[in-house]
């Protein structure tokens, strides 16, 4: 059996990380294309505009709001008319997957600075491209990680406290995934199995959350730093990232693609989607009442959604749900990476479950 795990270049974090994005540029090039989501363009860079160097060491371009091809390519278009070689992606996890997409398509040293710990996205060898429409489209698999991964916590903490949680979200499906997929022996995104280290850097991405997620919102909340920060921070970014990549994806994932056929989902964040993915699987996979409540107490606690209400579908229809379903069971889906036979009918059934149990935290 042949395993993979992948990981970034470097992976940089701490208060003031990004006084390092100067030099971590010139490790790789003359100058770079700093692509920006809205606010760092209008917020950050002004602010952080010293530690960029002379204006000439790098180009801006603001990111237009959602990861399509369109965008990517578009992207591209404007690199091409610069001198830079290096690409950085500086914003949310859609910024950080055009930017990667487009050192991809550039065959480019990729950098990426997170304004958010939002998603498991900066660490990855994975662009999720959307439509037009606001609807997953497809997976793009590049051909590396990023050459470095610049986390500076300073800005996390100033970042909105939803945002955070939403992150929090997206790393609480990790250890539930990689788990369905190390007893099924399905293939990770690399199209291997997954390691030892994959694996159980997947639980610690679980044991970190349950310790410190609660104490880091409210650190969030007071604008500040703290271990408890820092530690949910680093789940949420790399160790989310590296189980979801080597260790493997299932279910969770699986249905926050196919709830994103429903529009009135497309006002909310991948991790609040992926959250009720991960609290669906949890019925689908038959886990013990005591782990159901932990981790539905765990969502209450910070404020993740525990109901299709928290998530626009208070009035979905069984209709409505079924095609979630049959999205989330389509052939290459990742639901089929579950150690049973998963179909439509079982993850309706799932879906329905974990929304009725959620009730009664709300």
């Amino acid at each position: 059996m042949i395993t993979t795990t992948l990981f970034p270049g470097r992976y940089i974090q701490g208060p003031k990380a990004i006084e390092k994005l100067k030099d971590e540029i010139d490790r790789f090039g003359k100058r770079g294309f700093i692509i920006a989501d809205p606010f760092v363009y209008d917020e950050l860079l002004p602010e952080y505009k010293s530690s960029l160097g002379d204006e000439s060491d790098y180009e801006v371009e603001r990111f237009e709001g959602e990861c399509t091809d369109k965008e990517i390519q578009r992207l591209v278009e404007e690199m091409k008319k610069t001198d830079a070689d290096v690409v950085v992606g500086f914003g949310g996890g859609k910024t950080i997957d055009t930017a990667k997409a487009v050192a991809h398509e550039q065959d480019l040293p990729m950098i990426i600075v997170p304004s958010l710990a939002s998603t498991d996205a900066p660490c990855s060898a994975l662009s999720v491209v959307y439509t037009e429409d606001g609807e997953v489209d497809k997976y793009l698999f590049l051909k590396q990680n990023p050459n470095v991964v610049l986390v500076d916590t300073t800005v996390i903490a100033r970042s909105p406290v939803n945002m955070l949680v939403a992150g929090m979200g997206d790393a609480l499906a990790t250890w539930f995934e990689a788990k369905s997929c190390m007893e099924s022996h399905s293939p990770n995104m690399a199209g291997n199995l997954g390691s030892m280290t994959a694996y159980n850097l997947a639980n610690l991405c679980f044991e970190t959350l349950m310790n410190s997620g609660y104490a880091a919102k409210l650190s969030c909340e007071a604008g500040v730093t703290t271990p408890a920060l820092e530690k949910i921070i680093e789940a949420n970014t790399l160790l989310s990232g590296l189980g979801f990549e080597s260790g493997g994806l299932a279910t969770a994932h699986a249905i926050h693609n196919g709830l994103t056929v429903l529009e009135p989902t497309h006002n909310y964040t991948h991790g609040e989607k992926v959250t009720i993915g991960t609290l669906a699987s949890l019925f689908l996979t038959d886990q013990t009442t005591d782990l159901i409540e932990t981790v539905y107490e765990f969502c209450n606690e910070i404020g993740l959604p525990v109901t299709l209400e928290g998530i626009g579908l208070k009035d979905a229809s069984d209709e409505d749900l079924m095609k979630v379903a049959e999205a989330a069971t389509a052939e290459g889906e990742t639901s089929h990476n579950e150690p049973m036979p998963v179909n439509a009918e079982s993850v309706f059934a799932a879906i329905k479950m974990a929304d009725a149990f959620g009730k009664q935290f709300v």
